[in-house]
């Protein structure tokens, strides 16, 4: 059994709202110097940078997942993390059929670049990414577990796109391993403020849009870093576990 400090919320430049500072290079270079072991890249409604992040880490001490942070048609952010670069672009054809055919507003919400390991431009993106898909909360873990995937709730405590702020409840109908609560808040108080979390598992991640974001307080005891080990994790099977480091009140 290993225990693997992971931080599974990060966006690159592909992301509108992401810095310009957010490149393979520099991405792994940051996670490494943290003594992080694992990451997703979960870009908005997106995943054309994971093949670069991943070239990045090649021969580094980082594991890379591909994934993505889709907005549902209920204005609420899901984390879809899954292992292979196969699940990811099947599941990016589902998310582009989905997406609204309307074109970014770089000047308002910023660019979406698409580079390679090295950081350097390759393309564009312009569709609009940070807006809603045409999927329900029910289709999108309907969709991501036929895929193999994992879908998290992200930032729940969030008022913008956060799961309680935004709806209220949880549905008997959703099959949720756990939640992502974000760097602003503890686990004490996250419980404390919306009493649904007590019942679930938590993961902590930076939403990483700038590279002093990453915090890796998500520590992971399980034998290798995938996504069926992380499920294992949140349903503490086989010996393995999840707890958030340091988690004092904020």
């Amino acid at each position: 059994m290993n225990v693997f400090r992971a931080d599974l919320h990060v966006h690159t430049v592909l992301s509108p709202c992401a810095e310009v500072e957010m490149i393979p290079p520099l991405i792994v270079q940051r996670a490494v110097e943290l003594n992080i072991d694992l990451i997703a890249i979960t870009d908005h409604n997106a995943s054309a940078n994971f093949p670069a992040v991943k070239k990045a880490a090649a021969g580094s001490s980082l594991k890379v997942l591909p994934g993505m942070e889709i907005q549902t048609r209920e204005d609420v952010h899901l984390l879809c993390l899954f292992d292979t670069l196969s699940q990811i672009e099947s599941w990016q054809v589902e998310v582009d059929k989905s997406l609204p055919d309307t074109p970014n507003r770089a000047e308002f919400f910023g660019e979406q670049f698409v580079v390679d390991e090295n950081g350097d431009y390759l393309r564009t993106d312009p569709r609009m990414l940070i807006t809603s898909t045409r999927f329900s909360i029910d289709e999108v873990f309907e969709r991501v577990n036929a895929l193999g995937g994992l879908v998290l709730p992200a930032h729940v405590d969030r008022t913008t796109y956060g799961l309680f702020p935004t709806l209220g409840l949880i549905s008997d109908q959703w099959p949720i391993l756990g939640f992502e609560i974000s760097r602003h808040i503890s686990p004490e108080k996250a419980r404390a403020k919306f009493p649904s979390l007590r019942n679930y598992p938590l993961i902590q991640s930076g939403d990483v849009h700038r590279l002093d974001e990453f915090i890796g307080s998500t520590i992971l005891k399980m034998r290798e870093r995938t996504v069926s080990e992380i499920r294992k994790a949140l349903k503490s099977e086989g010996g393995n576990s999840v707890f958030i480091e340091n988690s004092t009140d904020k």
